[in-house]
């Protein structure tokens, strides 16, 4: 038994192991039985409390020498706070160590399972009453509860793809930053595009303009120089006509 299930002894894999989850601390782990003869531990009370108490089983807070059966209800605690993000007996005040277990216990056995897991699957609650319902010797039925969790795994049509949420806060990252280069891009094409549109829009005007100067420079000094009489400030009046086409 590791008699300390709780998230903090569970590590996550790295690079290619990185769908692989590893359980760590096993300062406390115990045998449930003697490796020699097989026999189970007997049945004990009256125990301090092993563990942390926020994950810990009913049993263990009635100071119940622990089993294979409490690790189950403690991980059923974990499934509960990780589908929830939290646990009704959180946060409770108590002026030393001994007062808040007690208060923890208490929350904890007033709850109803079926309130405890309301909003989340039905299956996490099915789990906890099974774990609650085994005896101190018993061998837990671990195919049952496998294969509980799989149908809802297999209802809620979900793949057995190896990419959970930890990776996939990554992927969604690198997703989020690819889009983010793409809307970059885009706006830079767009800011360019416009450009290229006034440029051409004025290049256009300056061609219309120029058209229009030619025949004016061609027409008007001809008209000018024909009258050799002609005074000077008409010729310059007509260049400062020409050059006004241009603003």
């Amino acid at each position: 038994m590791h008699r300390d299930i709780k998230p903090d002894n569970f590590l996550i894999g790295a690079g290619e192991s990185a769908h692989i989850i590893y359980i760590i601390d096993f300062g406390l782990a115990k045998y449930y039985c003697n490796p020699k003869d097989g026999i189970h531990i007997p049945y004990k009370d009256k125990k301090n409390l092993t563990g942390t108490a926020r994950y810990a089983s009913l049993s263990t807070h009635y100071g119940i020498e622990q089993s294979r059966r409490d690790d189950l209800e403690c991980l059923g605690y974990i499934m509960v706070y990780f589908m929830k993000g939290s646990l009704p007996w959180q946060g409770l005040q108590a002026k030393d160590r001994k007062e808040k277990y007690e208060k923890i216990k208490i929350r904890k056995a007033s709850i109803p399972i079926d309130k405890l897991c309301e909003g989340i699957a039905s299956e996490f609650a099915v789990y906890l009453k099974y774990c609650r319902g085994i005896k101190f010797e018993e061998a837990p039925n671990y195919t049952y509860l496998k294969k509980l969790l799989e149908n809802r795994f297999n209802t809620e049509k979900y793949t057995i793809d190896y990419q959970f949420d930890w990776m996939a806060t990554k992927s969604m990252k690198k997703k989020s930053d690819n889009e983010a280069i793409k809307l970059m891009l885009k706006d830079i094409t767009d800011q360019n595009n416009d450009h290229e549109e006034k440029n051409k829009s004025l290049s256009n005007k300056i061609e219309e303009h120029a058209t229009a100067n030619k025949v004016l420079v061609k027409n008007m000094p001809i008209q000018l120089l024909k009258d050799h009489t002609a005074p000077k400030h008409k010729i310059g009046f007509a260049k400062f006509n020409i050059l006004q086409t241009f603003e």
